[in-house]
């Protein structure tokens, strides 16, 4: 082999090596990111849950939330419309910031965490919405609907 040829093997050697370890670094970035939506009672009936990063929503249960500085402990619920079958799922929030404004009694709530084995779903991020603020508005006895500054709170 020539000492030309030499150069172009390694520095394909290089390349290759270069190519690989970022197709590792987006393969573990792409897995690492991903999360899986689920009911309260798919949680509870799945025994996979343990092992995946989840996201789950569900309503927040009044009087259940405790505060204390950026951390909350609540219970979620959810109720079968047709069959009219009530799940909860105990939460333990630990994230970095404190749960947004809108995070309150009633109000629909996103938890991304991790499931555990005593049944408590540990949540690194909680995202919540007021039902209230986001509630379809009745229409006028015209049957328009009302204008944003009639409505309800603003």
């Amino acid at each position: 082999m020539t000492q030309s040829n030499s150069k172009v093997v390694k520095f394909g050697l290089a390349i290759s090596v270069i190519v690989v370890c970022l197709f590792y670094l987006a393969w573990t970035g792409v897995q690492e990111g991903q999360s899986y939506y689920m009911t309260i009672k798919q949680l509870k009936s799945d025994p996979t849950a343990y092992s995946k990063k989840l996201r789950v929503g569900g309503t927040v249960e009044p009087g259940s939330i405790h505060k204390l500085g950026s951390k909350a402990d609540f219970v979620l619920i959810e109720v079968d419309p047709k069959t009219k079958d009530r799940q909860t799922l105990r939460v333990s929030y630990r994230g970095t910031e404190p749960p947004p404004d809108t995070f309150k009694d009633n109000s629909e709530a996103l938890v991304i965490g991790e499931f555990s084995k005593d049944g408590v779903f540990h949540a690194a991020e909680v995202q919540a919405k007021c039902a209230s603020k986001y509630a379809s508005q009745p229409a006028t006895a015209d049957g328009a609907a009302p204008s944003p500054s009639s409505a309800k709170g603003n």
